[in-house]
């Protein structure tokens, strides 16, 4: 039980802003923090049903339910995955070699193109928070896409290649137990899809096919773009996997109220 206890609070304590007992990160609460990972995304979706329903009971208007649902994913992971996000963005507006984008990765800089993307991610995702209506179904939806997102980014570290200087990554990849993690997080990702797909009907469906479209450019962006992921391909993935989610969403929503 303290094993697990303490698995759990490395993965919080590296993936979110929430405060964490002090441990010190040993191999054996490592092998398998990965597969905590995810429970990061459940707490997320959690978050998103308490708001959901204080704006529901305090009758509070609808953008500042908007509002508070687009900033609660950075406030509680303290924008560790945006971090990666903008990397990733002024690196691909380079058009560079992996090499020097691997570079531009490394940078402490913010440039102007990821500049320009975060404003752009952030006026996307608020105006599809202030969209989504916050039915039981759609808030399901919302927090075990959290959880979707953050199982396929832990399964990304244990199957697919890493790039040279990736050191974070390769920290937690290491010294994982890969067999163990693959097996945890391969049953996160079929739960989770099982779930969308079984509470959520047509949007749950969508919302899997989603992450799994955005899952398979990830792939395809890292070996192409950049010889393998990395931390900052990993934030990359995760953003823009819960913006297309959340799209499909509000988008099966739109259609459904049409017919």
């Amino acid at each position: 039980m303290k094993w697990l206890l303490e698995t759990v609070a490395v993965a919080f304590a590296m993936f979110s802003a929430i405060p964490m007992p002090r441990i010190d990160w040993k191999r054996e609460n490592m092998r398998c923090a990965l597969g905590a990972f995810p429970l990061v995304g459940a707490v997320i979706g959690f978050a998103w049903w308490g708001w959901a329903a204080a704006v529901s009971y305090l009758a509070l208007p609808a953008i500042l339910r908007g509002a508070v649902l687009c900033v609660l994913p950075a406030l509680l992971t303290g924008g560790i995955h945006l971090d990666g996000y903008a990397d990733v963005s002024d690196a691909l507006a380079s058009h560079a070699s992996p090499e020097r984008k691997q570079e531009i990765l490394r940078d402490p800089h913010i440039g102007a193109f990821a500049a320009i993307r975060l404003c752009v991610y952030f006026a996307v995702y608020f105006g599809l928070c202030c969209a989504v209506e916050p039915t039981a179904t759609a808030l399901w939806c919302a927090g075990i896409g959290f959880t979707l997102s953050r199982a396929l980014s832990a399964a990304a570290l244990t199957v697919f290649p890493l790039a040279e200087g990736s050191s974070l990554a390769r920290t937690f990849a290491d010294a994982a137990d890969k067999s163990l993690v693959r097996g945890v997080v391969g049953a996160e990702v079929l739960l989770c899809a099982v779930a969308l797909c079984g509470v959520g009907g047509y949007a749950g469906c969508a919302v899997v096919c989603a992450a799994a479209i955005v899952f398979a450019r990830y792939a395809h962006t890292a070996k192409t773009q950049f010889g393998g992921i990395s931390g900052d391909l990993a934030g990359w993935f995760l953003q823009k996997a819960e913006l297309w989610m959340l799209l499909a969403l509000v988008a099966v929503q739109a259609m459904e109220a049409r017919i």
